[in-house]
């Protein structure tokens, strides 16, 4: 099974066209992908009655991928002093309880631990991915590098048979080859149930471009053409043969691209959408401007 999603249900205000939808975004995201990754748990670990609702308001067959609160997966450099938790234990706690409600309802699919650039393969970090899978207990978690030097020639076999007997999910990643902070595209599964795989597109000078006061807003723009997705059709067809789902994530997101592509995608795998149509309503503000001449 192959299930297409967007990283995020905020910054795609084409699928919000119908009137109002603006304030119940995820409803109307749903009627659109039955998975979505949920980034805002990265930048703050939410609480268990927002993630509450986001399990009432979805429907049954709705699935969630959480990405991993930025102190657990060491973005937040400097330990302690960088996190509000009084230990890591306490900030692991915390999330998994932040998550439960989603995981209660049977709509959790995974808990994405991406990995920042300087986190390399070492010794260290090896004893960091054990301790942190360790604190998750039982719950799925995926695991995405940024960082080159865990996918070498010498090191990928390594570092994938590493990912399955430690119990991790192999995450895809497409994304520009911009040196060591990136990572080739690994086709691999390392979980018999679920894989996911992360668009990012492929703007190379975008993705170097950290620091930068708008980096936020070039890193990820990108769109991917007819060709580009072809080539993923054979991809995802064939992980499809070794592992139970293949879950997609565009995060191309900075230009309104990821809903476009994922869309796209969707009618080259013959899937359609859950509301049935890949038809998009007028835009909102088109008939709200005719309104003023009747």
């Amino acid at each position: 099974m192959i299930e297409i999603g967007l990283c995020g249900w905020g910054d795609h205000s084409e699928l919000y066209r119908e009137a109002g939808k603006d304030k119940n975004k995820l409803p109307a995201y749903a009627q659109w992908f039955r998975v979505v990754e949920v980034d805002s748990t990265f930048y703050a670990i939410q609480s268990p009655q927002v993630m509450e609702k986001w399990a009432v308001e979805t429907p049954d067959n709705f699935r969630f991928v959480i990405k991993a609160y930025q102190g657990m997966t060491g973005h937040a450099r400097g330990g302690k002093g960088h996190h509000p938790y009084e230990s890591e234990a306490s900030m692991f706690q915390a999330f998994r309880e932040a998550i439960e409600p989603i995981r209660a309802a049977g709509k959790l699919l995974a808990v994405l631990f991406q990995y920042p650039p300087w986190f390399n393969c070492t010794r260290p970090n090896v004893e960091t991915l054990r301790t942190a899978k360790a604190r998750m207990a039982d719950i799925p978690c995926a695991l995405e590098f940024r960082n080159q030097s865990w996918f070498t020639n010498e090191m990928s076999e390594k570092t994938i048979a590493f990912t399955r007997r430690e119990g991790w999910i192999h995450t895809v990643c497409d994304e520009p080859q911009a040196g060591e902070g990136s990572i080739p595209i690994v086709e691999a599964a390392t979980d018999e149930q679920f894989t996911i795989v992360r668009l990012h597109g492929r703007n190379t000078d975008g993705w170097v471009s950290a620091g930068q006061p708008n980096w936020r807003d070039v890193r990820y723009l990108y769109r991917y053409n007819e060709t580009e997705l072809s080539e993923w059709v054979e991809r995802l067809r064939r992980l499809e043969q070794l592992t139970g789902t293949v879950c997609v994530l565009f995060n191309n997101n900075s230009g309104g691209d990821a809903a476009d592509n994922a869309l796209q995608l969707m009618a080259m795998l013959h899937q359609l959408p859950p509301r049935g149509s890949f038809k998009l309503p007028p835009p909102k503000e088109t008939a709200q401007q005719l309104e003023l001449f009747e």
